[in-house]
């Protein structure tokens, strides 16, 4: 016997809660089906272990929509902390700020190499590539060809598992639209002579400080489902959808979904709404072939995280490190003290995050745990940041699907299938980074779920949710990103014109 509902959600990371939780808030009927079994959140999950919480990636809470702030504090009101946002590079055996101090940039790359940067960008800047449609490109328009061979390629190509020259430019004009060579040595003059002005925009990968949940991310979505039942939604766990069948007559989707403990579930609803992957998604419909080929042609990166706990140390100022260097895998590293000192449990031992971008299914993904701790050892060890000797425990972390691939075709893959979709499945919606294969933050991917659900309340399509992070930027904007997220006005996307 199956079980009506008005909105059946797909997946319970940020975008899929929300909506649910705006929905529940209007009273309207939501059921949320979550494949983990444990954890809410997705990516933005907070994974416990002996009792040290891991965050998956790494998420500031900051945001330029007012409403995503409000959101925020709704939901958990009394438990953010501000912290400050201090980041490092590593690159060929020396550390640099991030964002860059220009005087200790001019010090670790010497004088010879720093003027080959400038004249690189002089350059660039003098004969520009028209029109670019590589990642590759439109860097070294924005800072030179060394600057890109030196802070962008590596850490890039690690991140992608592909040649900068093989992904969009559509990837860096989103993730770093607005920062270029002359604000970065402005900004980096500053920083170096402890000039930083109060207020005022910045660059949004710039940001000095931001707030965060005390114990880790998965604290806003655990409140946030635990809000949803208490108004009469519903979020259930270990639920893996197997099928997704539309009546063209009714207007009524089919859905089921599998238990852990093997048992099917069937649900009827008006609206779907997806944050699972679309490749997925579109291979439980039933579309025309061609957008079947479109779906298969979308890729996704995924990563590992190796957590390494380790006796006390002197304590490390950064919440993570760019590893930009060659000559190690490891792409990135957090350290979840300072995150929130709230993420140890005995407030003193070492916690560190080292973050491997790989394929499902490749030599890193499918290595034994074992294996991954002794490499992740190595590395920490060769970077300088740990004792190897010191490491009495560890973990691993598999994130699938982390990231969406831009890759110089997805645009047109993703552009056909939403075609069909609009023509073919009207009550379908996407929201989320996967589930509509754009690159979001945390916060771009909540205000998706949040027009979704005005929508449904609305009967009708009053916010094009694909505008978001498109016609304003909603990211890490600002001198003092934690105090000027909590002052800020910006608007939702504009109502579809009539």
């Amino acid at each position: 016997m199956s079980q009506h509902i008005e909105t059946l959600v797909i997946g319970a990371g940020p975008a899929g809660l929300t909506t649910a939780y705006t929905l529940a808030k209007e009273g309207r009927g939501v059921i949320v089906l979550e494949q983990d079994a444990r954890y809410v959140g997705g990516i933005s999950r907070t994974v416990n272990y002996k009792g040290f919480l891991f965050d998956i990636g790494g998420h500031r809470f900051f945001s330029k929509s007012k409403e995503i702030v409000d959101l925020w504090n709704e939901i958990l009101p009394d438990d953010f902390i501000e912290r400050p946002r201090l980041s490092r590079i590593y690159y060929r055996n020396k550390f640099y700020a991030y964002p860059l101090k220009a005087f200790e940039a001019l010090a670790n790359l010497g004088v010879f190499t720093s003027s080959v940067c400038m004249a690189s960008f002089a350059w660039a800047k003098a004969f520009p590539v028209k029109a670019p449609k590589t990642f590759h490109q439109w860097v070294r328009n924005q800072f030179g060809e060394k600057l890109f061979s030196i802070f962008f390629k590596t850490y890039t190509e690690k991140v992608w598992g592909m040649e900068c020259d093989e992904i969009s430019a559509d990837w860096a004009a989103q993730r770093i639209k607005g920062l270029d060579l002359g604000s970065a040595i402005i900004d980096g003059l500053k920083r170096s002579l402890g000039l930083n002005r109060k207020g005022g925009a910045t660059a949004k990968s710039l940001i000095e400080s931001f707030r965060y949940p005390r114990k880790g991310p998965g604290m806003m979505w655990e409140a946030c489902a635990a809000k949803i039942k208490s108004l009469g939604g519903e979020v259930r766990m270990g639920r893996r959808v197997t099928g997704l069948v539309f009546d063209a007559a009714s207007k009524i989707w089919t859905v089921t979904a599998v238990g852990a403990d093997g048992a099917e579930e069937t649900f009827t609803a008006a609206n779907v709404v997806s944050s699972a992957p679309m490749r997925e998604l579109i291979g439980s419909i039933s579309p025309t072939p061609i957008t079947i080929f479109h779906a298969r042609e979308l890729k996704y990166r995924d990563f590992l995280t190796v957590v390494l706990i380790g006796k006390p140390q002197k304590e490390l100022p950064d919440n993570w490190v760019y590893i930009h260097d060659p000559s190690v895998k490891v792409g990135r590293v957090q350290n979840f003290r300072s995150w929130s000192p709230e993420m140890i449990p005995d407030g003193v031992s070492t916690c560190l995050g080292l973050e491997y971008f790989c394929f499902e299914g490749d030599g890193l993904w499918t290595a034994d745990d074992a294996d991954l701790v002794e490499l992740a050892k190595a590395e920490i060890g060769k970077i300088g940041l740990m004792d190897p000797a010191d490491v009495y425990d560890a973990s691993v972390v598999r994130q699938p699907k982390a990231y969406p691939v831009y890759d110089d075709a997805y645009a047109h893959n993703v552009e056909m299938i939403r075609l069909e979709l609009a023509r073919s499945f009207p009550g379908l919606h996407l929201v989320g980074r996967n589930g509509m294969h754009k690159y979001n933050n945390q916060d771009h991917a909540m205000m998706t779920g949040l027009l979704t659900a005005l929508n449904i309340c609305a009967g009708e399509a009053l916010y094009d949710t694909w505008q978001v992070n498109e016609d304003a930027e909603y990211g890490e904007a600002g001198v003092s990103g934690a105090q000027e997220a909590l002052a800020s006005q910006r608007l939702v996307p504009r109502r579809v014109a009539a």
